[in-house]
């Protein structure tokens, strides 16, 4: 029913290219029977209706390439977030370069790939800070992966601005997704916003990122530029740092960081400036400070060579002593959201997606499904974790 509604209401729209017939519905892993069965029932009806149109549908990472249930439509296409909820950025490309490698006749594309970033900074971005920093090089790795593979029918970034999602509980302000290249009050655009202009608009610009984080410790400073234009050249009062040319539109700088420091950016016609100032100590605002958490990552105890809260959960499920730590506490909490599971849950798809989160990361996550760790759990296991050695 709300399939043949949906395509009623919709087929004289000129927006729409392909039909979808469902999303990230195989969360948990593998797809069944019954599951394929209902798609190429859904499939087989919007074909009847429309006779124009391709179909389509978004699988989530958990569900393998080679499930039967994947080519049902006439494309398909993945919501991957390597690089912020699981793996790392350099995994994106080679994925879909594999999928159209076994499955070449197969439209393949991204349809959510995406990062967090709220008014945080950093000069040493890091997978999860939520910093504008990483967001910004996250879509930059992302672009250049994705424009180069011409095989693949579309991607869809997620999400033009930030929106408001009731249950979340990241990145140090409640209420809203903040994946957005844009604020939710759409007045501020992310460095990342323009790091998608340099590749797609044709209206000349230059454009310094970084302009909201002025107060920086290190004596050189890396100031990235975005431009649609074949050479930028970057002045530190009044100095010139160099010309640089990039065919992939990103241009890097290293600054030297002493007192105050204006920053003009010259690409062609275009102009932009920024500042910087160099401080001793590193400014706290900048450094995101969970509201309302029971621990932050600073207030764990991290012996070196030990896991910790802090360890990474793919680098903790190396341990056998490790995992088990793990398993012990996170397992009945995750089973509560996955069916009330509890100790028969499996954590192998949950370990490919969540692998490069932290443990306290994770549990602020787990916050947004109701699933609350009391501080004395948490405690417990850090305490536990860090009698365990690291494994290498």
């Amino acid at each position: 029913t709300q399939m043949k509604e949906l395509v009623v209401q919709n087929y004289n729209h000129p927006s729409i290219v392909v039909w979808g017939l469902s999303n990230e519905i195989t969360m948990h892993g593998d797809s069944d029977e019954d599951l394929r069965e209902n798609h190429v029932i859904l499939n087989d009806l919007v074909h009847e209706m429309d006779k124009t149109r391709l179909t389509t549908m978004a699988c989530v990472s958990m569900c393998s390439m080679d499930d039967p249930y994947v080519q049902i439509p006439d494309t398909v296409s993945y919501n991957h977030y390597f690089g912020w909820y699981g793996g790392d950025t350099s995994q994106n490309g080679p994925w879909f370069d594999e999928f159209h490698a076994k499955y070449p006749n197969i439209p393949i594309g991204c349809s959510e790939y995406g990062c967090e970033a709220l008014n945080w900074h950093t000069s040493d971005p890091q997978q999860g800070d939520y910093t504008e920093e990483y967001q910004a090089y996250y879509h930059e790795e992302l672009i250049k992966q994705f424009f180069t593979r011409k095989y693949m029918w579309a991607t869809h970034v997620w999400n033009m601005f930030d929106f408001g999602a009731d249950s979340r509980n990241e990145g140090g302000e409640n209420g809203q997704n903040h994946k957005g290249l844009m604020t939710f009050d759409r007045k501020y655009k992310k460095d990342s916003f323009y790091a998608y202009k340099a590749w797609l608009s044709d209206d000349p610009f230059v454009h310094i990122c970084g302009k909201r984080y002025v107060d920086r410790v290190e004596e050189t400073t890396k100031v990235t530029v975005y431009s649609n234009q074949p050479e930028v050249e970057l002045f530190a009062n009044g100095v010139s740092l160099g010309k640089q040319t990039s065919p992939e539109h990103f241009f890097y700088f290293e600054v030297p960081n002493t007192g105050e420091t204006n920053l003009v950016a010259i690409a062609g016609e275009c102009r932009d400036e920024s500042f910087l100032r160099k401080v001793e100590v590193f400014n706290e605002e900048y450094r995101l400070k969970e509201k309302g958490a029971i621990l932050n990552w600073f207030d764990v105890v991290a012996p070196e060579g030990y896991y910790s809260l802090n360890s990474k959960i793919e680098d903790i499920v190396k341990s056998e002593e490790g995992a088990r730590v793990f398993s012990e506490i996170m397992a009945p909490a995750v089973g509560g959201i996955m069916g009330g599971k509890s100790e028969q849950t499996d954590m192998g798809p949950m370990m490919k997606m969540l692998g490069s989160f932290t443990v306290l990361r994770l549990t602020s996550l787990l916050g947004a499904c109701n699933v609350t760790l009391t501080k004395e759990q948490l405690l417990e296991m850090n305490a536990k974790l860090n009698e365990v050695a690291v494994v290498q």
